[in-house]
């Protein structure tokens, strides 16, 4: 790999990464903040109104970190791939223009008319803007996918005499099945991290007991989301993108699972060490035929090794995309562990009396995110060596005028610029959960005494 594509790859992968931090949290809070609305709007419940109220402060945060990180990725289409914005441009084109002239404005205006709206347009249009901020959060989701799995999965498409690509069926594109899937694996992967947040503040609030009302909302809403997210994530969303790695990618599909020769009833890995040299995997732990059955339904059945295939067309990464894989499936399992036992207190009216759960809640909101950014690493590391698979290499679309210098130059000051947005990102979120969900003027007074100050004094 030459300096300047491993930059540009560097360059891009962390722009992204550190953007897809914001919007994970905003779509997946959008559906939590609809349900809270809803429970509001048909109850007369100030507690979920107030609920509702607090994280739609919490999401505003995060949309704006979001629009600012995400900008710059639109550009570098430009500056880092301009080979690739030539060749694919008129395709991708269609879905990055709907991403932002729809799906973003629609977003936008709505959060303002939720956030300052409600005493102006009533509580039912306070609902309305409810859905549609999730609605808009949840359609751009979409547009920046289909996008994603054309890369992945190319249809609708035909070439021109220019050689680029040109749009033949919008909807061939739009509606295509690895979209379908990875949209809604996505998505789901999005309610895991708003949820775990959501009860992890929930858990904060308990252990110092502050909002009681509230952090028993959060729990139990945290908890009972995630726990059914989880669980799709795993199935049908995981099986059947899965399912469709074996059909369309088998070169990822056996690199992830670290599998360098074909065979029946072939094992699962647990763990182990990938040996790319020796095209073998090292201390493995196993579950004989599972691999075969999860893919093809039976025990029996012959799943395409790496050996099946030129060299040349392996991942260039196999190390690190097992790595990630394994780190995706294996967070995803514990989160269902966690959950199932919190439910399980939930249920028997404990879990608030459980402090090393509600420790563990509280501690585990940053590993959702880590799983989202293994997720999408293995994606992304899967795709390789293609930019658009079987169409365009990676390395012939990076911009050839850009050197390795500048790019290096510009990561430096992104990761600069990052860090401190990241700080203050961490202070006004940090100052919100602190606050709580009151109103600015509210104090919590223990003993459940009702401290008044300011109007209500």
């Amino acid at each position: 790999m030459s300096d300047a594509l491993f930059w540009h790859r560097l360059h891009f992968g962390f722009t992204v990464t550190y953007h897809y931090l914001f919007p994970q949290l905003t779509m997946g809070l959008s559906l939590l903040i609809v349900l809270f609305k809803w429970r509001a709007f048909r109850r007369g419940s100030a507690l979920h109104d107030e609920a509702a109220r607090f994280w739609a402060r919490i999401f505003g945060v995060n949309f704006a970190m979001g629009v600012v990180t995400g900008i710059p990725l639109e550009f570098q289409f430009g500056t880092n791939w301009s080979r690739f914005s030539q060749f694919a441009g008129g395709v991708i084109g269609q879905t990055l223009a709907m991403e932002g002239m729809f799906a973003f404005f629609l977003e936008s205006t709505f959060l303002g008319i939720f956030l300052y709206g409600e005493k102006r347009f009533g509580r039912r249009m306070h609902l309305a803007s409810a859905a549609a901020l999730w609605a808009g959060a949840w359609l751009s989701g979409y547009f920046i996918i289909a996008t994603n799995a054309f890369m992945q999965h190319p249809v609708g498409h035909s070439i021109g005499p220019d050689g680029r690509l040109q749009l033949a069926d919008f909807w061939a594109f739009v509606l295509n099945p690895w979209a379908i899937w990875q949209y809604l694996h996505n998505m789901t992967a999005s309610v895991v991290t708003a949820s775990f947040v959501v009860a992890g503040v929930g858990a904060f609030w308990s252990l110092s007991g502050r909002h009681p009302e509230h952090a028993r909302l959060a729990l139990r809403t945290g908890v009972v989301a995630g726990l059914i997210a989880s669980c799709l994530l795993v199935f049908p969303t995981g099986d059947r993108h899965g399912k469709l790695l074996a059909e369309k990618q088998p070169a990822t599909l056996a690199a992830m699972e670290g599998l360098f020769e074909s065979r029946p009833d072939a094992e699962l890995a647990i763990i182990g060490q990938p040996d790319v040299r020796n095209r073998r995997l090292e201390n493995p732990i196993v579950v004989p035929g599972m691999l075969s059955f999860l893919v093809y339904g039976s025990f029996g059945s012959t799943v395409t090794g790496l050996d099946q295939f030129p060299q040349d067309r392996w991942p260039d990464n196999i190390e690190l995309l097992y790595y990630s894989y394994h780190v995706m499936a294996g967070l995803g399992t514990l989160f269902i562990g966690l959950l199932a036992l919190s439910a399980f207190q939930l249920w028997r009216g404990r879990l608030e009396r459980s402090r090393p759960l509600l420790w563990a809640l509280m501690l585990a909101i940053p590993f959702p995110y880590i799983a989202t950014t293994a997720g999408w690493m293995t994606a992304e590391l899967g795709r390789q060596p293609w930019l658009v698979y079987g169409l365009m290499r990676t390395a012939d679309g990076t911009s050839p005028r850009v050197t390795a210098g500048n790019t290096l130059f510009t990561l430096l000051g992104f990761a600069g610029l990052y860090l401190v947005m990241g700080i203050l990102f961490l202070y006004l979120v940090g100052r919100e959960v602190a606050h709580g969900p009151g109103t600015p003027h509210a104090q919590v007074v223990p003993s459940g005494k009702t401290g008044l100050t300011g109007e209500a004094a």
